[in-house]
């Protein structure tokens, strides 16, 4: 079963992002279907970072579908949150199948990277992986994303494939795949 009692999916700031020289800390948490548009609002703000053709309609089928795909007990979403309340940050978790999960929707604005945040929002959804027993955790993202592709590597994520999408960014992403071991009772 995937079920975690929601304090458990509260990621808190490490030593390093509390330092007083560093940005303020932010709050990972649980989201849902609620949240959907505001996450959407950073996609799209990541989108003309890159200069991305802007595409709802064909972009967001498992934020704006009938079938939310990250609810319990297949998935999970989160949000990162500034001392606003803003929704800076995000990643989903789904299952894809007994021993596979997929990440999907990591963003994080901007002027936030390099900082932390982006790992500790990999971190919640590979520890989400782990909790439910997962073997392995998947993800995909596209080639231009480089920064993101050296977090992943960093934190032990291997380039496991490439494919080309059929949007109007013409996208080409690689996969990357990390293995788990089993949760340790202690």
């Amino acid at each position: 079963m995937l079920w975690l009692h929601p304090q458990a999916n509260r990621r808190r700031p490490n030593a390093a992002m509390t330092d007083p020289q560093a940005p303020a800390a932010l709050d990972i948490r649980p989201a849902g279907r609620r949240d959907a548009v505001a996450v959407i609002d950073l996609i799209h703000r990541v989108f003309d970072e890159y200069g991305f053709i802007w595409d709802p309609e064909d972009e967001f089928w498992d934020l704006l579908g009938d079938e939310f795909p990250y609810t319990a007990p297949r998935g999970a979403i989160w949000t990162a949150r500034d001392a606003s309340g803003a929704v800076v940050g995000s990643i989903a978790a789904e299952r894809l199948e007994e021993e596979a999960v997929e990440l999907h929707r990591l963003y994080l604005d901007a002027h936030l990277r390099g900082r932390g945040h982006g790992r500790a929002l990999l971190e919640t959804g590979v520890d989400w992986a782990r909790a439910g027993g997962a073997a392995r955790v998947i993800l995909w993202s596209d080639t231009r994303f480089e920064d993101a592709h050296r977090l992943y590597e960093r934190r032990g994520f291997r380039r496991s494939g490439q494919r080309a999408l059929a949007d109007v960014n013409q996208t080409v992403e690689y996969r990357y795949e990390l293995g788990l071991e089993p949760e340790r009772a202690d």
